[in-house]
């Protein structure tokens, strides 16, 4: 299976995060799973990717082709594919289209638009992949409250808390990635 990590580029973030996100990216790769990420080398991103390499697993990198000629971000070059593109939204575009399931860890802005575009797309019905954020050490509660404050006010439904599953332990959102094709499922699995 092909699974979607979207994930923080800095490098400045505290270990206990880059330490988990490395682990699950060689328990992703144990399990026999692709990683398909934005071919950052630092951050989240570069964790996920040096876990998968050390998990024997086979890794899929998309970045825009201007980062080879700006100092905005490293590019982990022990890809198996490396994809150039012309912008921000191709990036995207092809790690949606790659990915069988995304899994969500704690990251910035691009992160954050990442996880939005995906659960707009399953809104609207264009897509049907399972998305997973990794609230690990509580790194989206906030984010979470926001949106249980918007639904709350009636600028959000309350059928959108169903669109991903939220889980703090890294090895479970990998677990829930590759075993669910659809929240109804998941929900069993969470039970069962």
């Amino acid at each position: 299976m092909k699974i979607c990590v979207f994930g923080a580029s800095s490098p400045t973030i505290d270990p206990a995060y880059t330490n988990a996100v490395e682990s699950m990216g060689e328990f992703l790769a144990q399990r026999g799973h692709e990683l398909v990420f934005g071919a950052g080398a630092n951050g989240l991103m570069g964790a996920v990717a040096r876990g998968a390499r050390r998990g024997g697993g086979r890794i899929t990198g998309v970045i825009p082709e201007f980062f080879k000629y700006n100092d905005i971000e490293k590019i982990y070059d022990d890809c198996d594919e490396l994809i150039f593109t012309q912008t921000m939204r191709e990036r995207k575009s092809i790690m949606e289209d790659k990915a069988e399931a995304f899994i969500v860890v704690p990251g910035g802005i691009g992160t954050y638009e990442e996880l939005y575009e995906v659960l707009t797309l399953r809104q609207l019905g264009c897509m049907d992949k399972t998305i997973v954020l990794l609230n690990f050490n509580g790194f989206y509660d906030e984010m979470l409250a926001a949106l249980d404050g918007a639904i709350k006010k009636g600028f959000v439904t309350p059928q959108c808390r169903s669109l991903f599953i939220c889980v703090d332990d890294w090895r479970q959102a990998v677990l829930l990635a590759e075993k669910a094709s659809s929240v109804p499922e998941v929900e069993q699995l969470k039970r069962g």
